[in-house]
This record gives C-alpha cells, sequence and structure tokens, in this order.
C-alpha cells in the first residue's frame, strides 16, 4: 500500500511541474481569483452562514469534515438551532459514523482508504443531516459528466441551482472536483462548498476549505464544470475515485 502511495504522489508532482514548466492548467492565463472572507450581496442568510462557518480542514484528507462543519452549522443557525458552540469538526467525527467517516480519516485510513468519494461524501452528508436533526426536502448526489449528450443539460441545471442559491439560498452545493483544475495545487480529488455565483458573469466562488488557500477564490463556470467533471488519475480508482460532482442540499 505504501509503494502505490507513493507511486501516486509521484505521478501527482510530475503532472503538477509540468503544468508549472509549460505554463497550463491551473498556471495557465486564466487563474482563480482570491476573494474576501465577507460574502457580496444582502438578504440571504445562507450564504452569510456558509461564510460565517467557513472553517479550514484539520490535515490533508478531512475536507470533507470542514466542508460538512461548515453547511451543518449553517443550516442549524438559519433554523434557530445553532447551540452557543458550534458544532466542530471532531463533534461530527465523533457522532457519524457512516461510512466509517472517523477512520478514513485516521493516519492509516479505514481499509487503507482516506477521504471520500462522491457517492460515500453523499452518505455522509445525509447522515450528518439526520443526526443534528436538520429539515430538508432532499439531497441529490450529483455524477459530473463530459458525454456531449448529457453536458448541456448537466450544466444548465447546475446553472440555475446556483443562480438559485445566490439569489435566495433555497439549495446549498458541496462541490467534489480536482483542486489542481482550480489552483496551482495538485491535481487530487477535494471538497468545498460553494459560496457564491455571478449569473451575469458565470462565475463560481469557492469556500475551498484548504488551509493552504487562505481566503475563497473565483473562477469561470467552465473552468469550475470542468473541474468537477474531471476523471480523476487512474491510480485514485482503486480507492473508489471516478469523477467529480456535487451534493446539492435542498431546504
Amino acid at each position: 500500500m505504501k509503494i502505490l502511495f507513493y507511486l501516486i504522489r509521484c505521478v501527482l508532482y510530475l503532472r503538477f511541474f509540468f503544468h508549472k514548466l509549460t505554463a497550463t492548467g491551473s498556471f495557465g492565463r486564466s487563474r482563480s481569483r482570491r476573494e474576501s472572507l465577507a460574502p457580496t450581496g444582502q438578504g440571504n442568510p445562507v450564504k452569510a452562514g456558509l461564510y460565517r462557518h467557513y472553517v479550514k480542514q484539520f490535515h490533508e484528507s478531512s475536507c470533507s469534515v470542514a466542508s460538512v462543519a461548515c453547511v451543518v452549522n449553517t443550516l442549524l443557525e438559519n433554523q434557530g438551532r445553532l447551540p452557543q458552540k458550534p458544532v466542530t469538526q471532531q463533534d461530527l467525527l465523533n457522532r457519524v459514523t457512516a461510512a466509517h467517516w472517523k477512520e478514513r480519516m485516521g493516519p492509516d485510513g479505514y481499509q487503507g482508504r482516506r477521504g471520500l468519494p462522491l457517492p460515500v461524501l453523499a452518505q455522509v452528508v445525509k447522515a450528518s443531516l439526520e443526526e443534528f436533526h436538520i429539515d430538508y426536502r432532499d439531497i441529490q448526489v450529483v455524477q459530473a459528466t463530459r458525454d456531449p449528450s448529457k453536458a448541456a443539460d448537466f450544466c444548465q441545471t447546475l446553472k440555475f441551482r446556483l443562480a438559485q442559491f445566490e439569489s435566495t439560498g433555497d439549495g446549498i452545493i458541496i462541490a467534489h472536483f480536482d483542486q489542481g483544475s482550480l489552483v496551482t495545487d495538485l491535481n487530487i480529488p477535494h471538497i468545498s462548498p460553494v459560496g457564491g455565483f455571478d449569473p451575469d458573469t458565470g462565475d463560481v466562488t469557492i469556500l475551498d476549505v484548504d488551509s493552504s488557500q487562505p481566503y475563497p477564490y473565483t473562477v469561470s463556470f467552465n473552468r469550475f464544470y470542468r473541474a468537477i467533471s474531471t476523471h480523476y488519475l487512474h491510480l485514485f480508482h482503486l480507492f473508489g475515485y471516478g469523477r467529480g460532482g456535487y451534493i446539492y442540499i435542498k431546504k
């Protein structure tokens, strides 16, 4: 298992330095733009709550925990039930047992697997909302696609949901994406909440929970779509990772 881990790291770094030397990928012209830690616009308590409860992951594989903590506290606050001390990442791991989440965050993972593929993320999101008795209408796990016959409908639905979130906060999106497609980092599966959308420009704001990203950042819709629809490195398939996508929580 350690040999496989080092092989994956080697391939990731070779790809990283190739993009850096050739000024391609996230090192190209269309780079992400850093945003402030305050949301733009008024009258959207859900969006403001996501910024207020935005936290950083506690180690390299815990992006799912930080993302879900942000969403859980936002929804608890929105429903008037936020405790005096907000739910911490450790609270989540201690109380939510779905998918061996806590074990997956350990140094050896669960059966050698760390982090959460998209379907497993859906399991822990649902279990977290139920554990904290948060009301919701629906949770959908949406696998991204690059099939030309399906991509247009996929993007149209995603844009509609992003615009709805921006205007009313009615649906929260947790993105599962290739981080190196958006920022100058390794091309690894990553998880973070969406924090905003500009319907005029199509720009998407990511509340990236990685501690190496000190601020949220904005990317074009096309780059966001490419990042969530990336087919992860083939070696990641051994750990259950295929393409990215998103979790859609309908309030």
